[in-house]
């Protein structure tokens, strides 16, 4: 059993810090939260690297918005709802579709600085868009300049308190409503903070296998902490593997955009042949996880570790002004983007599912707000559509500040001293080595390709580290162990209950989508275990 805190701990015995408003994590969603609700609340922002450390900032093709007169909500909304494969929430997308103009609106507004030809915004197509809506910063490096304009913003601002390098270790909650945070100081010290809102903006969880396009801090710290606190957990079976990551011998899994293919670029077999004819009427501008799993197969059938993505054939010129982040950083590794084929893999990538939240951004749990990959509103369904989670995250933080600008201030005390197992010595073994095997145990178990005998192989053996709760755990590395474990055991819970293949979840003993039994989603909460929420028909 997962217990309810991480940590022994009195909170009479420590400090107490008062917010308005706690907001954990970086990113779109925290930095874009914290400034909205900075307008007429005092923010602490609590990252546990810094402002500039989040997935946001490796996000290169860009932000789904309407802009052009030829697109529209409505085509916005299909392209949605057929990516999501019958498991979005209707009206949560019909939220992101129509607000979504005003959202980038407020980007721009602070300072965001998107590409634009002829004086017009400039817009590229990716996967499963029936349209040209994607905006993009400095051709390949739109999440970067994000961060750097709402940063900026944050660092100049008197109503926002930021915190590098503090990890916050769980959620403290009395009598239904979440009351702020433990958090854990640089030199080891915590600290009680305590605000009339707190909400994860602590992205997602791709350090759950060995190959990712994350950084090294999407470790699943917002799911676990929610869960811990007694928050409803959804479709965390669904992760968007990326296909087309790097993957050359001393290189990292860096992300080779969609909007590469987007622009043209082809995927070829280590044959030369061109292979997406054979698995979708779409070719390379496919639905996410029906390109991944293509590319599986012809790495499976011509024995290889990758394939190649091909641009050769565009224009020199437009390549290095379109995509110069990868082209410079494939040029360091000694492969030229304009004249080589390009090897890449699938690797996670994104997590559909999180903490469940109404179309307010509030969960289950009073004044607990979930905002970006961390939570759960309906809009990605079974297969998140590309460059939609930027786009999800300013408009929902836009509604959680409205809804957090309505709360009465926080009144109710909170017990004394946090409910805790007794707990043991540390574990001798590394947690690197914990986390290493973990990571194999997901790739192998519960990855891009799934069946029920490995997923309860699988969890079988993530069980094994359970007694990792009932140890004493002062350190970054271990709580991040833990929330990774939590994670895990979720996810593959929910994949092993899941008896259809649908979306970003694939089944081999049960390969095909079933809307008659399996047209619900996945809910898991700490004491009710696995449920599940059925869809009513729109």
């Amino acid at each position: 059993m997962i217990p309810r805190y991480l940590v022994d701990v009195e909170l009479s015995q420590l400090p107490v810090i008062d917010k308005d408003v706690i907001v954990i994590g970086a990113g779109i969603a925290g930095l874009f939260t914290a400034i909205k609700a900075s307008e007429h609340n005092s923010v602490l922002m609590i990252t546990k690297k810094s402002l500039l450390d989040s997935n946001t900032r490796y996000a290169q093709g860009g932000i789904a918005a309407v802009i052009s007169d030829e697109d529209s909500p409505a085509y916005h909304r299909q392209d949605t709802l057929i990516a999501g494969a019958g498991l979005c929430a209707h009206d949560a997308v019909d939220v992101l579709v129509h607000e979504g103009p005003e959202g980038v609106a407020d980007l721009i507004q602070m300072g965001t600085q998107f590409d634009q030809e002829d004086g017009t915004y400039a817009l590229t197509k990716e996967g499963a868009h029936s349209q040209r809506r994607i905006l993009h910063a400095n051709g390949d490096a739109t999440g970067y300049e994000i961060v750097r304009a709402l940063s900026e913003k944050i660092k100049d601002h008197d109503n926002i308190e930021s915190w590098d390098d503090h990890f916050v270790i769980d959620l403290i909650t009395h009598e239904g409503e979440c009351c702020g945070a433990l958090v854990q100081k640089p030199d080891g010290g915590r600290v009680y903070v305590r605000g009339k809102a707190t909400v994860l903006c602590s992205g997602g969880a791709g350090q759950l296998y060995r190959y990712t396009t994350n950084p090294d801090v999407a470790t699943g710290d917002g799911i676990a902490m929610a869960y811990r606190a007694g928050a409803n957990i959804r479709d965390v079976e669904f992760i968007q593997f990326h296909p087309t990551a790097l993957c050359y011998p001393g290189a990292p899994r860096f992300l080779i955009s969609e909007a590469v293919r987007g622009e043209g670029a082809v995927l070829r077999n280590i044959k030369g042949e061109r292979f997406m004819e054979r698995y979708h009427e779409q070719l390379e501008l496919a639905p996410r996880d029906v390109v991944a799993r293509a590319i599986v197969s012809e790495m499976e059938i011509t024995k290889s570790t990758f394939v190649y993505i091909d641009i050769t054939h565009e224009s020199a010129d437009l390549v290095r002004r379109r995509f110069p982040t990868i082209y410079e950083f494939c040029l360091n590794y000694g492969l030229d983007l304009t004249t080589d084929w390009i090897p890449v893999a699938p690797a996670a990538h994104y997590m559909m599912g999180g903490v469940k939240t109404d179309l307010n951004g509030e969960t289950n749990i009073k004044r607990l707000f979930a905002c970006g990959e961390v939570s759960s509103t309906g809009v990605h369904g079974a297969n998140r559509l590309a460059s939609n989670s930027l786009s999800e995250a300013i408009v929902f933080g836009r509604r959680i500040v409205h809804r957090i600008n309505n709360l009465e201030p926080l009144c109710k005390d909170v017990p004394s001293t946090l409910e805790s197992p007794v707990r043991m010595a540390s574990s001798i073994q590394a947690v690197v080595e914990k986390r290493l095997k973990l990571q194999k145990i997901m790739v192998r178990y519960s990855g891009l390709r799934r069946d029920g005998n490995g997923l309860s192989k699988g969890l079988d053996e993530l069980k094994r580290q359970l007694p990792i709760f009932q140890t004493l755990l002062t350190k970054r590395e271990q709580y991040e162990f833990a929330n990774l474990l939590t994670c895990a055991l979720l996810t593959t819970q929910a994949a092993l209950t899941r008896e259809e293949s649908r979306g970003a979840h694939y089944r081999d003993d049960f390969p095909e989508r079933d809307d008659l039994l399996w047209r619900k989603h996945t809910v898991l909460h700490r004491e009710h275990g696995v449920t599940e929420e059925r869809i009513d028909d729109v």
